[in-house]
């Protein structure tokens, strides 16, 4: 894989089904500063064209046709490692936000958020940052503050050494507790984080800054 100098135009990918949709982000963002690539109107082109193109950007509709386009990140870091990942979406809640997050994309924005966000959240995720809509990402943090301190110290420690990769029997001998006790507390912290998958878990300890 050929890597992109410092001084390339940023590439971009628009993945929509909706053209109307797809034709106003190509409007508002092409030009010399970008340069769109390719489109996509649905989740298979979407890989197709980020295994052909390899851009530097993915904007990505949360939604095709009622399907999440979150199964295909996978699919598409395997096609392009290097590749960002912008989810826009009209979801303007904070589950959808986290969800997001957690399987591993770099940005979630609004499709009603103001165009000078939109171009700013494209800068910062070329630029190799992260983005969080800024509303969402106010809530998203009131709510897992306010979890975060529900959250027992034990709890504490195991999502921490959970984030760090250790399985249970790992982390029972860390702690020198049985592998059932630890079980129990990751059940806990499922339960109040309100997430059921190892990766929700992992996102939800680095954003909370937990370390052992």
């Amino acid at each position: 894989m050929t890597s992109r100098g410092p001084a390339e135009t940023p590439t971009i990918i628009i993945a929509d089904d909706h053209p109307v949709v797809r034709c106003g982000i190509r409007t508002l963002l092409g030009g010399e500063r970008y340069r769109i690539v390719s489109e996509a109107a649905d989740l298979e082109q979407t890989v197709d064209q980020v295994r052909r193109h390899r851009p530097t950007l993915l904007l990505l509709d949360l939604s095709f046709l009622g399907t999440s386009s979150l199964g295909i990140l996978p699919a598409v870091r395997a096609a392009s490692p290097d590749t960002r990942v912008l989810i826009l979406t009209m979801h303007n809640d904070v589950d959808s936000a986290r969800e997001s997050l957690a399987a591993g994309t770099d940005g979630f924005l609004r499709k009603d958020a103001a165009a000078e966000e939109l171009v700013a959240a494209v800068d910062v995720l070329t630029a190799g940052g992260q983005y969080l809509d800024p509303a969402l990402g106010a809530a998203l943090f009131d709510r897992e503050s306010s979890v975060d301190g529900a959250l027992s110290k034990r709890e504490r420690e195991v999502l921490a050494l959970i984030a760090d990769g250790l399985t249970n029997q790992q982390i029972a001998g860390e702690l020198y507790l049985s592998v059932r006790t630890i079980e129990a507390q990751r059940a806990s912290i499922k339960v109040k984080l309100g997430v059921s998958r190892r990766a929700e878990l992992i996102s939800c300890a680095r954003r909370l800054r937990l370390t052992v």
